[in-house]
């Protein structure tokens, strides 16, 4: 299992157009059947664990992007 804070390393200074453009490339470098794990939850796809950060405001809006990562809102651990 993958902690989520990869994906959001994976993420820094990237931007994606759409949530679909951000889960290709998570299948891309994880793997499509590799499941995720938070601080607060374990057992996520990728589209639930890209759920799960945008609702606790881990992304933010970048220009005409939707996606990027919100750093204030990134634990450090």
């Amino acid at each position: 299992m993958v902690h989520g804070h990869e994906v959001l390393q994976m993420m820094q200074g990237k931007q994606y157009a759409t949530k679909e453009e951000l889960l290709k490339e998570i299948n891309k470098q994880f793997g499509t059947d590799t499941l995720f794990r938070t601080c607060h939850a374990e057992g996520l796809t990728a589209g639930e664990l890209v759920d799960f950060f945008e609702a606790h405001g881990k992304f933010m809006p970048a220009g005409n992007r939707s996606f990027t990562v919100n750093l204030d809102k990134v634990c450090h651990h």
